[in-house]
């Protein structure tokens, strides 16, 4: 009885955890997965739908399914009044995660009261919006201000000619319009703590998700106003901060000194990585590291003048530093190894 009480929750936690990315067949993918009827997937169903862990939409047919929120809760919030994160954190934010696994809850605490604390200091809004649901498998937090909107401010601060390079900016880590109050850490930690991280602002939709190597950029045709942070977490992942912290530090440090480049935040639409200028943009501020891994994922090609700047001439100037080329295509090798060649 032992076995099948177990096998059961391992087949009702595959459906949680899968019926989000498979609202329509997911009976079938569970299935194949367990070699099991669809009866009996049926079965495991309906007792999700009587624990209030998922719900169904539609006729059989067109029958769906989706993860019930066991919580939904939204509070907005004064930034004109003195808001404390550590305080929201305690009062309002705490309490919905308590039961979740300390691992768990040390990254909402971190993720958490890091983006608050950049809407308080650097949005330059009125007000803050928080909302947060939770179901029998994630929990999803949203904080939205609407003040002048991140990327346009770092934009502006750091005079980029495109909103789009404060999303490279960003994904570099250490950036920050205020060094003398942030170490610039909040956002880029947070950004690989979580499943799934996202900043809409502007124009602009920056995403990063922990089971892909690539961070993405969505142009929207709306021109929306203020800074929207979305963070995903699985209530039983066994990520850890120390875990995220410490892939960003080298092995003789204790800092944040190790950092990766998505080479493709550089190339907009249909342009190819080419020239000088677009290698220095990648190189802005890299110095501030002692290891830099460029990741060239989704790049199929790139000029001479592109891989020579960085591996060569930026290299000869940074004789320190470590350059790492990762998912490199073929075409892209040649021209790293070209540059190479000519030290």
């Amino acid at each position: 009885m032992v076995g099948v009480r177990k096998r059961g929750e391992e087949i009702r936690q595959f459906i949680l955890k899968n019926v989000e990315k498979h609202s329509s067949d997911i009976v079938a993918i569970t299935a194949s997965q367990f070699q099991i009827s669809r009866q009996a997937v049926n079965k495991h169903i309906k007792l999700l739908v009587e624990q209030k862990a998922i719900l169904v939409k539609g006729a059989t047919r067109s029958r769906r399914y989706s993860l019930h929120p066991l919580i939904e809760w939204s509070n907005s919030y004064d930034l004109e009044n003195k808001l404390e994160e550590d305080v929201v954190w305690q009062q309002d934010i705490s309490k919905f995660l308590k039961e979740l696994p300390d691992n768990v809850r040390d990254i909402w605490h971190y993720g958490f009261t890091e983006m608050l604390n950049n809407a308080i200091d650097h949005s330059s809004g009125s007000r803050v919006i928080i909302h947060i649901e939770k179901t029998a498998s994630t929990t999803n937090i949203m904080i939205i201000d609407d003040g002048e909107g991140i990327f346009k401010k770092i934009q502006r601060e750091l005079g980029l000619s495109d909103e789009r390079h404060s999303v490279l900016e960003l994904a570099k880590g250490k950036l920050t319009t205020d060094p003398n109050h942030h170490s610039g850490e909040g956002i880029f930690f947070s950004s690989r703590m979580f499943d799934r991280f996202a900043i809409s602002s502007g124009s602009t939709y920056f995403s990063h998700e922990f089971d892909k190597t690539e961070d993405w950029i969505i142009e929207h045709k709306e021109n929306k106003s203020g800074t929207a942070v979305f963070m995903y977490l699985s209530n039983n992942s066994s990520r850890t901060s120390k875990g995220v912290f410490d892939n960003f530090t080298l092995n003789d440090d204790y800092g944040f000194t190790k950092t990766i480049v998505p080479v493709h935040l550089a190339q907009y639409g249909d342009d190819q990585l080419i020239s000088r200028s677009q290698a220095k943009r990648l190189l802005v501020r890299i110095e501030k590291f002692k290891k830099v891994i460029f990741d060239f994922d989704e790049v199929e090609t790139i000029g001479q003048a592109f891989a020579d700047e960085i591996f060569r001439v930026f290299q000869l100037q940074h004789k320190e530093m470590e350059l790492v080329a990762i998912n490199t295509q073929k075409q892209v090798q040649q021209m790293i190894s070209r540059a190479l060649s000519k030290e």
